[in-house]
């Protein structure tokens, strides 16, 4: 099992927090019927402030580069993606080109 975690902030402005976290409890079906179709096994994404982190677990077999872009094949996946840019920007220290931020694993319990 492979996992990953990944850092983006919210953008500024009058209810860009609320309407994200609203949009989120109410996901599109063909939105999560595509993401685990990629086969990815857990999914979370948690917020602070502006910064959000995404955690996902994926099987071993599972390549980000390889497997996200068949995500967005979908035209429902890429429309949802295009609504949920316009609440996000990059963190800062993000590589150019990076959206979600990678982020390095530092600590396992169960390591």
């Amino acid at each position: 099992m492979k996992s990953y975690a990944m850092a983006l902030d919210l953008k500024e402005g009058p209810g860009i927090v609320e309407e994200y976290t609203r949009y989120h409890r109410e996901v599109w079906p063909d939105v999560l019927a595509g993401l685990r179709g990629l086969g990815i096994v857990k999914m979370k994404i948690f917020l602070h402030g502006r910064r959000l982190f995404m955690y996902l677990e994926t099987p071993d077999r599972f390549d980000l580069a390889r497997d996200f872009p068949r995500y967005m094949e979908s035209g429902r996946a890429k429309e949802w993606d295009e609504l949920m840019r316009g609440f996000q920007e990059p963190v800062p220290g993000a590589s150019a080109g990076e959206w979600w931020a990678a982020m390095e694993e530092v600590f396992d319990l169960h390591a």
